[in-house]
């Protein structure tokens, strides 16, 4: 039986090296996961890239919220790809819906332009557009290597039978990999269920902030950052690792 892959969801340089200490396979590099992610800064992609020595795959999102993006965001995006392509990041995530939820094709084959040459993964629009096996057909005629998806459900664990669906609808032709929700508890049930080449995960945890003071004025403000977790990295490894072995 092959290696089920590990892709781990890194919102800091540190993250991205708890990431590969933990045995990870490659990591989305990202900011503001409470948002869902958006793209991380020039510094913070250049740092990874000179500190992780796995595969990074940036994501490119603009902004939280919806998918639906205007000109100005679409010309963000194509130039944050072309950063993290003269980085030497090995892949992008990308993902444009148009307002009555399917992809916009004219948009992602812009960005998909700019990325070539890079690993192209869809991330989780598909989770909330309208026809998902539509989608399916769509982003393999738009050349993506992988598709991120929890199913269209709040957490992989709960889109099992969707994600497996679309497994088999794609019959080869793309990468479908679950994400959402995916911890050491779940990660060996949703591989099996789904028959997924890969799985994705943040395996983050809450630090204490190391502040002595504390004002008590900005509580969201004051906490410790959110990291992914060496041991919880290194358990998603062994649970793959066993289930594969």
């Amino acid at each position: 039986m092959s290696k089920t892959l590990l892709e781990i969801a890194a919102n800091s340089v540190a993250s991205g090296i708890a990431a590969q200490e933990g045995g990870a396979d490659r990591i989305e590099l990202c900011a503001a996961l409470g948002v869902g992610g958006i793209t991380p800064s020039h510094g913070m992609m250049t740092l990874a890239r000179e500190r992780v020595h796995i595969p990074i795959h940036v994501l490119i999102r603009p902004r939280g919220g919806d998918f639906l993006y205007d000109d100005n965001e679409l010309e963000e995006m194509q130039r944050d790809i072309h950063a993290a392509k003269s980085i030497g990041c090995e892949g992008v995530v990308i993902g444009t819906l148009d307002a009555d939820g399917d992809v916009d094709k004219a948009r992602c084959r812009e960005l998909a332009s700019a990325a070539s040459g890079m690993h192209i993964t869809f991330h989780r629009a598909i989770d909330v557009c309208r026809d998902p096996l539509q989608a399916l057909e769509d982003i393999i005629a738009l050349g993506c290597g992988r598709i991120l998806t929890s199913g269209g459900q709040p957490s992989a664990d709960a889109g099992t039978r969707a994600i497996a669906e679309l497994v088999a609808r794609a019959a080869g032709r793309i990468e479908i990999m679950p994400g959402g929700g995916v911890t050491p508890d779940n990660v060996l049930a949703i591989a099996q269920h789904t028959g997924a080449a890969a799985v994705h995960a943040s395996a983050k945890a809450q630090l204490a902030s190391g502040m002595r003071l504390r004002a008590g004025v900005l509580p969201d403000m004051e906490s410790g950052a959110s990291r992914t977790d060496v041991a919880r990295v290194r358990a998603l490894v062994a649970t793959l690792h066993d289930h594969t072995r």
